[in-house]
């Protein structure tokens, strides 16, 4: 998979693409459909995919104060596009150029020129242009304009609703795991550095890889039993906190992982920990040997939910 800009030049193998073009953030079960009739055309037309993202979301650059609500990191993004079967990712760089851009100027010299895509692929509720004066219709005409051929993909619909990501933040929020999981077709995950942190797990028995969420959506603070992808590609079963720690009256939130049956030192490793199953709210314990009493229970649940050995 290649991955550029919009800002880089095309590269000759790519240009005549057909794109699949949104923001993609989580990729859901509405985001693959699009970007599996994007593959679908590029294998019958003979053309390379492109799966097109934007960094930041829009709504970061427009609204910079508004909390952290991102489901997946680029380089997330990046391999479940390969996966899908893209041939290439194109990140627009979202800053104020773009913001200003027309409608007409980003299909007849973004994409027609520029990038040189022969077809493109959206969701219905696609909007582009500045003052987001462009929509799904207005890309077709465009498109028709400037020789590119235009799809647009309906919403799928679950339980009666529309699949998005507002729904799977609002899950996570709430600590559904399992909807989140559903809408997504696999666990919400968090891929970070592991930071130091104050070594009290380790002094209880429980060592935790601990990281920041940074620009992730918040799940509800909690206990959860999770899975976790170190860099080396191996997997592993576990418990994890997501909080600030109230017994000890902090306030900074970190996701800490106890990984089940593993010892070693994973400061300043990147690791993906997956959100499996949710097993009770964060709480406040009146002494350190109740929250230790507690952690064993949450491990040995934790255990069950992942089908494991006692």
């Amino acid at each position: 998979m290649i991955r550029l800009t919009h800002e880089q030049p095309m590269p000759e193998s790519l240009r005549g693409a057909i794109v699949a073009l949104g923001n993609f953030d989580g990729f859901h079960l509405g985001h693959q459909a699009v970007v599996n009739r994007a593959i679908t055309l590029g294998f019958h037309e003979r053309r390379p995919v492109i799966v097109a993202t934007f960094d930041p979301h829009p709504v970061r650059f427009f609204r910079p104060d508004v909390p952290p609500f991102r489901l997946t990191s680029l380089d997330q993004r990046e391999r479940l596009f390969a996966h899908a079967g893209a041939d290439g990712m194109l990140v627009f760089n979202f800053g104020k150029a773009l913001a200003t851009t027309s409608a007409e100027d980003f299909v007849a010299e973004v994409l027609a020129k520029q990038l040189g895509v022969a077809g493109v692929v959206t969701g219905t509720d696609f909007t582009f242009g500045r003052g987001r004066k462009g929509n799904a219709d207005t890309l077709r005409e465009l498109g028709r304009e400037n020789g590119i051929e235009v799809e647009s993909v309906a919403a799928v619909m679950l339980d009666g609703e529309p699949v998005s990501s507002s729904r799977i933040r609002e899950a996570l929020a709430a600590g559904d795991t399992a909807t989140a999981t559903h809408l997504l077709t696999r666990p919400f995950a968090v891929e970070a550095v592991v930071e130091h942190g104050d070594g009290r797990g380790r002094g209880f028995g429980y060592p935790t890889a601990n990281v920041s969420l940074r620009r992730y959506q918040r799940p509800a603070h909690g206990i959860y039993a999770v899975r976790v992808r170190l860099d080396d590609e191996s997997e592993h079963p576990g418990v994890a906190s997501f909080g600030v720690r109230p017994t000890f009256e902090e306030r900074d939130e970190f996701l800490e992982a106890y990984i089940f049956d593993w010892d070693g030192d994973l400061y300043g490793r990147t690791i993906e920990i997956d959100l499996i199953a949710w097993i009770r709210p964060e709480a406040k314990f009146d002494s350190v040997d109740a929250l230790i009493e507690q952690i064993g229970k949450d491990a040995a649940e934790a255990r069950r939910l992942l089908a494991l050995p006692e």
